[in-house]
């Protein structure tokens, strides 16, 4: 059975391309209204569907909870690989947390939005391969994320500020950057970041001041290395 799970959880997992966590600093504030209020689009989309598939995958129907996680897919794959920092590790991460998922679905209560359940399964998930890949390595490799759009005209500036934004949010410890790109970068709100990290909302928004000062020192004097 485990089997034919992972199999059909396997289209979930094909290649795509990672949501990007661009605005960070700076822009990323300005850009958070904007976050949240597609977020509050894919959540209406959501509310129509998601009752009718939940029941259905509680019964064990496994086609009902693949259409599931497809409406979370998108966030769960950005988050998993901005943790990570690496598309294969993220695939096994969900393939590990929606498997998790499955099998724990008839103790679902609903105390929480299914969504930010399953965001806390993966969250979880990946914490755990961290610490794993810290034992193994004796540090964490955090990897380099994925080109992120910008504005900016000149090609070579525009580079640079990937790279410098790719590297700072690298850098910040998990923990931070979990809060930061799902605040961020998806958009959800305080409370939804408490229960996936099983924090205090208060905890979130400390760590989140903490992630923005830190990537805004980071890309300050990146950019002032640059113009040095």
């Amino acid at each position: 059975m485990d089997g034919l799970r992972i199999e059909r959880f396997g289209r979930l997992l094909r290649p795509r391309r990672v949501a990007s966590a661009s605005g960070t600093g700076e822009r990323i504030e300005n850009e958070t209204g904007q976050r949240r209020d597609r977020a509050s689009e894919r959540a209406q989309e959501v509310v129509a569907v998601e009752p009718r598939l939940l029941a259905r995958a509680r019964t064990g129907d496994l086609d009902a909870f693949v259409q599931l996680i497809g409406l979370h897919d998108r966030p769960l794959r950005a988050l998993a690989y901005r943790l990570l920092g690496d598309p294969h590790q993220m695939d096994d991460a969900l393939q590990e947390a929606y498997l998790k998922a499955f099998r724990s679905l008839r103790g679902f209560e609903g105390r929480s939005a299914f969504g930010s359940w399953m965001h806390r399964i993966v969250y979880n998930v990946c914490m755990d391969q961290l610490r794993q890949r810290s034992s193994r390595n004796g540090r964490v490799s955090l990897g380099v994320a994925e080109e992120l759009p910008d504005p900016m005209p000149d090609p070579a500036e525009v580079a640079a500020q990937r790279v410098d934004l790719a590297a700072a949010l690298a850098a910040l410890p998990p923990k931070l950057r979990a809060a930061v790109l799902m605040v961020d970068a998806e958009g959800m709100d305080y409370q939804a970041v408490a229960d996936v990290l099983g924090v205090p909302v208060g905890t979130v928004r400390s760590r989140l001041s903490q992630a923005r000062r830190l990537l805004r020192q980071a890309l300050s004097e990146d950019k002032s290395g640059r113009e040095s």
